[in-house]
C-alpha cells in the first residue's frame, strides 16, 4: 500500500485503538491520508504507516505537545470515557467534555482546518423513539447523554466563530470485532459459543444497528466532506433485538441455549429508537455495506477465532 506523506492530509485519530477508532486506519490509509494515531494503549499489531502515540488526552501539556509537534489538517476524534457500566453516569464525562474542548482549541490554533467528533443518539430525547437531527429535540437523560451534547453545542458555536469546518456524527447502536464482550451482540454470541445459556429480556425493543465498519466507514466520509453539524451515524432500518438475538442462534445451531423473557426490561428503556439517516445518506453520500445477515455472519466468525472453536457460522 502506498503510504501518503502529504502534510496537506494529515489527520489526527483519537482513540484509535478503541471499537470505531481502530477500523477507520486502513480506510484513512486508502484514501491517502498521513495518519497520526493517539491513544493511552498502542496496539500489538500495527497497521504499516500509521504514526502512533501515546497519550492521556486529558494532559493538556501533552496535547498541546502532540499537535505542535504534527500539526495535523485533520482531526477525527472519538477519545472519550467508556467503560461499560459505568460510562453513562461517570463524572469522567465531565472532563472528557472539558479535554475534548482544549484539544479543539488546540487543533484550531495550530491551523487544523476540518474537524469530525463522534457524538451520541443519547443526546436526543428517547420519548420521541424516531431521530431526527432536525427535529427531534435534544433532551439527554444520562450525565454522558448531556456531556456529548454539551460539545457539539460548543463544536458548532467554536466553529461558526472561528471559521473552522465541523461535523458531529451521532453514533446509534453498533456491533462487530472488537466489540466489547458484555455487548448485547458480542455477549450471546459469546455464551452460545461456550455453550452457554444466554438469558436475555423480551427483546421486542426496536433499535437501529450498524456495523462497526459501516461506522468507521461512513465517519471517514463524513471527514471527507463538507457537511456540518450533526450527523446521525445509523441504518436507519429499525430492527427487535430479538431478530438479532435469533439470527445469532440459527446461525450457530443453538436455539435451544436462548431464553427471550428471562430477564427483565431496563428501568426507563425506551420501546424504540432508530435514525434519519437523509443526511448521511443524501448529504454525505454514504451507504453502508453491510446488512444484518452479513454482518452477524462475519462477527460470528470472528469471535468463534477468538474462542477457540473451529466451527463456522452457516
Amino acid at each position: 500500500m502506498k503510504i501518503n506523506n502529504d502534510a496537506s492530509k494529515r489527520v489526527l485519530v483519537t482513540g484509535a485503538a478503541g471499537f470505531v477508532g481502530r477500523h477507520c486506519l486502513p480506510i484513512l490509509l486508502s484514501k491517502g491520508f498521513d495518519i497520526h494515531a493517539a491513544d493511552v494503549v498502542i496496539p500489538e499489531n500495527n497497521i504499516y504507516g500509521v504514526n502512533w502515540h501515546d497519550i492521556d488526552l486529558l494532559d493538556t501539556q501533552k496535547t498541546n505537545e502532540l499537535i505542535e509537534t504534527i500539526h495535523p489538517t485533520h482531526l477525527l476524534h472519538f477519545a472519550w470515557y467508556a467503560k461499560p457500566g459505568e460510562y453513562w453516569t461517570s463524572t469522567e464525562n465531565v472532563r472528557w467534555l472539558e479535554g475534548s474542548l482544549h484539544l479543539l482549541r488546540v487543533f484550531q490554533k495550530t491551523g487544523g482546518t476540518r474537524v469530525v467528533m463522534a457524538g451520541t443518539c443519547a443526546e436526543y430525547d428517547w420519548k420521541f423513539g424516531y431521530c431526527s437531527e432536525y427535529v427531534t429535540p435534544l433532551v439527554p437523560s444520562s450525565l454522558y447523554g448531556t456531556c456529548k451534547n454539551a460539545m457539539q453545542h460548543l463544536l458548532k458555536v467554536f466553529s461558526r466563530e472561528t471559521g473552522l469546518s465541523s461535523a458531529w456524527g451521532r453514533v446509534f447502536f453498533l456491533y462487530g470485532p472488537h466489540e466489547n464482550p458484555s455487548r448485547l451482540v458480542s455477549s450471546v454470541i459469546i455464551k452460545l459459543i461456550q455453550n452457554k445459556t444466554a438469558l436475555c429480556s423480551h427483546g421486542n425493543q426496536i433499535r437501529d444497528f450498524l456495523h462497526v465498519k459501516d461506522v468507521a466507514s461512513a465517519f471517514v466520509s463524513l471527514l471527507m466532506s463538507d457537511v456540518d453539524g450533526p450527523v446521525n451515524i445509523a441504518s436507519g432500518k429499525p430492527i427487535a433485538l430479538k431478530e438479532i438475538i435469533l439470527s445469532i442462534a440459527d446461525k450457530l445451531g443453538k436455539n435451544n441455549l436462548v431464553k427471550l423473557g428471562a430477564l427483565p426490561q431496563k428501568e426507563n428503556e425506551p420501546s424504540v429508537l432508530f435514525g434519519d439517516t437523509k443526511r448521511l445518506f443524501s448529504e454525505v453520500i454514504w451507504q453502508p455495506q453491510y446488512d444484518i445477515d452479513g454482518g452477524i455472519r462475519e462477527t460470528i466468525d470472528w469471535w468463534q477465532e477468538r474462542c477457540g472453536n473451529e466451527t463456522k457460522s452457516e
